[in-house]
C-alpha cells in the first residue's frame, strides 16, 4: 500500500494537491498568491467577510498584492475564498497565517492559533499536512497545534497527518525580497512531517531551508526579530546619550558605518512599529520565565524602545520652548502615521503613541499620510489633512514620524515654521544645518 507521505508528495509535484491558507492578511494573501501562481488551486479561509468578498471579486486589500494579479488567479480558477472550514475535507495542505498579538498584560495571545486549529480539527484527515506560519514561542506547534489536530482524531502524526512550522518572513513594502524568493525555513514535528512540508513549499518557494525540528524553526524566527529589536534599542539609547552630550546621533552613526567590517548600520526613531519586531521577542522572554530565566537583553531593549515616543515628545516640547511657544495650545502637524515608509500599515505604529501623548498635553494635532487617509484607534478617529502644504504653513511645528519618499522635503522645510525630524528625513536636503530643524 502506498503511504500517505508518498501520495502527498506526488500530489505536490504534479500540482494536483488542493491548498488552503487560513488567514488572508499581510502574510496569508501573498502566500496564497504564490501557491496559486505556482499552479495549485488555493482556497483562502477567512472569517472576515469583507476579505472573502474582495478576493472572490478579484480585488486586493493588501498593498503588496496587485489587484490585477488577484483577478487573474480568480479568473483562472486557482484562487477563491470562503468562511466555510468544511471545505478542508477535500484539502491536502493547510497553511495557518493568523495574528499572534500580545495581551495588554504582555502575555502572548494565542487565541487566534487555538481558534484556527479548533476550526481545522473536525476536518483533519489522513493525507493532510498542516503548517503553522504565525510567529510564536518555541514549543507552540508541538504543544498547541499537534494535540488539536492529531490527538482528538486518532491520526498518527508522521504517518497519517503531517504537522510543521515555517515562519513567515514578510517585510511589507519590499520588492527585492518577496514571499517567493525569501528563503523559507521549515521544521516538522517528525522527519516525515519535515519531508512532506518541505516538498510542498519547494513547489512555490525558490529556496527552502530545512531544520531539525519545529522548535528550531520557531526559535530561528524569534532570533531574527530579537536581533533587530535589540540593535534598534541600542541606537535608540545612543540617540538619548548623544542628546545629553550635545552630539548629532545621525552623524555618529554615519561615521561608524564607514567601517567596512564588524558594524551593521541601524538607525533610531520615535519607537518601534509593525507586528513582528515590537512583539515577537517578548514571546521568547515570556517563555523563558517558565525556566526561571530573565531575558535581560530583550527586556531592556523593549523598555528603551517603548519609551522612545516619550523622548520624541520631549524633543517636540524643547523645540517649542526654544521658539517661545508653550506645548499646551500649540498646533502640530504629524507627517506619516504608517509604521514604516511607503506602506499603508498602521500596526503598532509609534505615531499613535506620539499623537496620543501630544493630545494629552493639550496639543491640537493633525496628521498627513499619503497611504492612510483615515484611521481609528482606541475610540478616536482622525483623517489626513486634505491640503498638505497649507497644513504645513498653518502648523506651529511639523513632526516627521514616518519618512515617506513621496514627501517633497525641501518644500516642507521652506514652508514650515519649525520641524522636529525623528527620522533624519531632511538630512539629504540640508536639514542637519537648518536652524529651524530639530532632529532626534
Amino acid at each position: 500500500m502506498t503511504s500517505a507521505k508518498a501520495i502527498l508528495i506526488e500530489k505536490f509535484q504534479d500540482k494536483s494537491a488542493r491548498v488552503a491558507v487560513v488567514g488572508l492578511g499581510y502574510v496569508g494573501l501573498p502566500l496564497a498568491m504564490v501557491f496559486a501562481e505556482a499552479g495549485f488551486e488555493v482556497i483562502g479561509l477567512e472569517i472576515d467577510h469583507f476579505k472573502v468578498s474582495s478576493i472572490n471579486n478579484g480585488d486586493s486589500y493588501i498593498q503588496d498584492v496587485p489587484a490585477e494579479a488577484v483577478e487573474k488567479m480568480v479568473k483562472a480558477g486557482r484562487l477563491w475564498a470562503s468562511s466555510d472550514f468544511s471545505i478542508l475535507h477535500t484539502v491536502d495542505a493547510v497553511s495557518v497565517c493568523v495574528p499572534t498579538p500580545l495581551r495588554k498584560t504582555g502575555d502572548p495571545d494565542l487565541s487566534f492559533i487555538v481558534s484556527a486549529c479548533n476550526s481545522i480539527a473536525p476536518y483533519a484527515h489522513a493525507g493532510m499536512v498542516v503548517v503553522l506560519e504565525s510567529s510564536t514561542y518555541p514549543g507552540t506547534t508541538r504543544e498547541l497545534v499537534l494535540p488539536r489536530l492529531a490527538g482528538t482524531n486518532g491520526l498518527d502524526v508522521g504517518e497519517d497527518i503531517f504537522i510543521a512550522f515555517s515562519p513567515e518572513r514578510v517585510d511589507p513594502g519590499r520588492t527585492d525580497w518577496t514571499t517567493r524568493n525569501t528563503p523559507k525555513v521549515v521544521g516538522g514535528i517528525s522527519e516525515n512531517c519535515s519531508d512532506v512540508a518541505t516538498a510542498w513549499y519547494q513547489q512555490a518557494i525558490n529556496s527552502v531551508v530545512r531544520v531539525s525540528s519545529a522548535e528550531v524553526a520557531e526559535m530561528a524566527k524569534l532570533l531574527e526579530n530579537t536581533f533587530r529589536m535589540i540593535n534598534i534599542g541600542l541606537v535608540n539609547e545612543l540617540a538619548i546619550m548623544c542628546d545629553r552630550l550635545g552630539m548629532d546621533v545621525w552623524e555618529v552613526i554615519d561615521a561608524a558605518a564607514t567601517k567596512p567590517f564588524g558594524f551593521m548600520k541601524f538607525t533610531p526613531g520615535p519607537g518601534l512599529g509593525g507586528h513582528c519586531i515590537p512583539i515577537d521577542p517578548l514571546y521568547l522572554s515570556w517563555k523563558m520565565k517558565a525556566f526561571n530565566y530573565n531575558a535581560r537583553f530583550i527586556e531592556l531593549a523593549s523598555e528603551i524602545n517603548t519609551n522612545m515616543p516619550r523622548f520624541a515628545v520631549s524633543k517636540i516640547q524643547d523645540a517649542l520652548n526654544r521658539v517661545g511657544r508653550p506645548m499646551r495650545g500649540s498646533h502640530i502637524l504629524v507627517l506619516g502615521v504608517a509604521y514604516k515608509p511607503d506602506i499603508n500599515d498602521l500596526r503598532e505604529s509609534p505615531a499613535l503613541d506620539v499623537i496620543h501623548l501630544l493630545t494629552r498635553k493639550g496639543v491640537s494635532v493633525e496628521y498627513h499620510d499619503p497611504y492612510i487617509p483615515q484611521f481609528s484607534h482606541d475610540n478616536w478617529q482622525m483623517e489626513s489633512v486634505p491640503d498638505l502644504h497649507q497644513a504645513v504653513k498653518a502648523a506651529d511645528a511639523v513632526v516627521i514620524i514616518t519618512n515617506h519618499s513621496a514627501y517633497d522635503y525641501p518644500a516642507i522645510m521652506n514652508e514650515a515654521r519649525l520641524i522636529i525630524d525623528t527620522r533624519n528625513a531632511l538630512g539629504a536636503c540640508g536639514g542637519r544645518h537648518n536652524a529651524k530643524v530639530v532632529r532626534l
